[in-house]
């Protein structure tokens, strides 16, 4: 088994950035090539383990240039090269899905770390707040609350679900 990215969205969510006033990084692999523009691991990992997916997607709706799409699953996609960074989304959405700083980086290219290269890795890791990126020999395990995002990164955290549990 090879070393998998671990990325605690919990200690992204509860990062202080006004005691150390700093952004916290982001992180991309540099493949697939993505013509909405670069995605980053936190934001597509955010849309696809904490987003509700609400049926009437507010988000979608209060965007004033259409910048946000949600697919055949009901996920929502935000087109990176069409977003102003007004944050009318995150206003809006009831649960607190999208994080503000996940803007913060529309226009700062040097906030991003490229994860197929091994330094980039180390100082993402570095970077990133006490805890919440590691490396790790494991795979998804959904009883620890850790979920594979692709085949180098594993997500822990709550996922929210509309199935309930059966006793």
């Amino acid at each position: 088994m090879s070393k998998k990215i671990l990325i605690d969205l919990s200690k992204f969510r509860t990062f202080d950035k006004k005691s150390c006033d700093v952004t916290p990084p982001e992180a991309f692999f540099s493949y697939p090539p993505n013509i909405n523009g670069l995605k980053s691991i936190r934001e597509l990992a955010v849309f696809q383990f904490t987003c509700r997916r609400c049926e009437d997607a507010p988000c979608i709706h209060v965007c004033p240039v259409e910048a946000l799409e949600k697919d055949a699953d009901g996920m929502i996609h935000r087109h990176t090269n069409l977003c102003i960074s007004c944050k009318s989304c995150v206003t809006i959405c009831p649960f607190g899905t999208m994080m503000s700083d996940f803007f913060d980086h529309h226009r700062k290219k040097e906030l991003y770390f490229d994860l197929t290269d091994k330094e980039e890795l180390k100082k993402f890791i570095i970077a990133c707040p006490i805890g919440a990126v590691t490396l790790v020999d494991m795979d998804e395990n959904p009883a620890e609350h850790i979920y594979k995002l692709n085949d180098k990164v594993l997500i822990k955290e709550l996922v929210w679900s509309t199935e309930k549990t059966v006793k």
